[in-house]
């Protein structure tokens, strides 16, 4: 998705590819696939290039650091980049700045586990700090036997224990910054999870307290900016009505984000060409919406040839963009979205049709919803 940007821009894009069939290896010239986690591997990779960034956030700190040292430009820096990779120093980063963080601790043991549930009130969230995505990684527990049930999570060393916060929504705060220190951010947005995966987002989040959005939007730029973050960074949110600051910090992405996938039709710029700008040192484009968006994703589903769909699903909603990754179909796998915008006054709910319409047809061969 950042490859039709950085050719409109003049950019010569290259991509380090997991492997030859990936969509990114498909959508750039030159794509050679190694491993991330090889040294030599990311050594040869940056030769020559302006600016080295990242799709996600598993490259080895310490290759980057290397690298860094070698006269290599990498945008986001590992001392950024570690509030992403691990939840344990995002928590306490976030607790420093004074920022709303649900109530959380360090616990190396169920029984340091089962004191801390016993301490703030079961129900609590059990996580790993690193490698966890779209739920996973993730586990309620609801009574202490629950948590010794959990004692196998900690074979592989500390977790992170969090109070599990009774939230209204869940909102997405998406800001970008420069190395030079220039922060732009989007409206704050809603998003809406399904089996811990994002299934859809709606642009600018309808009806919030105009006071917590700012807020939540100040507070992403903080982090950005005391982190020194370069890049797209998300800002994944639960609102808290009539409770503190009316949200808290759930996680952080520092990358162009799926709760962003909204820019790329319903924002002057999109997040893709921000992430371009920022990681460069340009000057940052207008985030300003163009209008009430809904983004929908489509995963995996009984329809394995989605392009026999796009007949049927263009047909029937020819304001919906869509947006095919070209990934194998597999279920519950993320392998496109939908955007649609409001031009004629359309309420969230018909947004919100049309764009599970398409979705359905693609992901089904029949619509989502009657």
């Amino acid at each position: 998705m950042m490859a039709p940007e950085a050719l409109n821009l003049g950019f010569e894009l290259h991509v380090l590819a997991e492997g030859a069939d990936v969509s990114a290896a498909r959508s750039v010239p030159d794509a050679p696939v190694g491993d991330y986690k090889d040294l030599a591997t990311l050594r040869e990779f940056a030769r020559g290039k302006d600016v080295v960034t990242f799709d996600h956030e598993h490259v080895p700190n310490e290759h980057l650091t290397t690298l860094i040292n070698e006269g290599v430009n990498v945008q986001p820096r590992p001392e950024a980049l570690i509030h992403a990779q691990d939840k344990l120093i995002m928590r306490q980063a976030i607790q420093e700045l004074g920022l709303p963080n649900p109530a959380w601790a360090k616990v190396e043991s169920v029984a340091e586990l089962i004191a801390f549930g016993d301490h703030i009130g079961w129900p609590i969230v059990l996580k790993t700090p690193r490698g966890g995505y779209d739920g996973k990684g993730v586990r309620i527990l609801d009574s202490a036997e629950q948590a010794t049930e959990a004692s196998d999570w900690f074979a592989h060393g500390a977790l992170l224990a969090e109070d599990k916060v009774d939230f209204s929504r869940e909102l997405s705060a998406l800001v970008a910054r420069t190395p030079s220190g220039e922060v732009k951010a989007w409206p704050v947005v809603h998003t809406i999870q399904v089996d811990g995966v994002c299934d859809e987002v709606i642009a600018p989040a309808q009806h919030i307290d105009p006071t917590v959005a700012q807020a939540a939007a100040q507070a992403a730029i903080k982090i950005a900016t005391e982190f020194s973050v370069t890049g797209v960074m998300a800002a994944e949110l639960f609102e808290t009505p009539g409770v503190g600051d009316g949200f808290v910090i759930n996680e952080l992405a520092m990358r162009p984000h799926n709760t962003g996938h909204w820019t790329m039709n319903g924002s002057i710029t999109s997040q893709f060409e921000q992430h371009l700008r920022a990681v460069l040192d340009l000057p940052l484009g207008d985030t300003a919406a163009l209008g009430v968006t809904v983004m929908k994703n489509y995963l995996g589903g009984a329809n394995q040839d989605l392009f026999s769909a796009f007949q049927a699903a263009l047909a029937a909603a020819p304001e919906v963009k869509v947006h095919a990754y070209g990934k194998s179909v597999r279920p519950g796998r993320k392998i496109g979205h939908v955007n649609v915008v409001a031009n004629n006054g359309q309420t969230v709910d018909e947004l919100r049709q049309r764009a599970d319409l398409v979705a359905g047809l693609i992901r089904d061969g029949v619509a989502e919803k009657a």
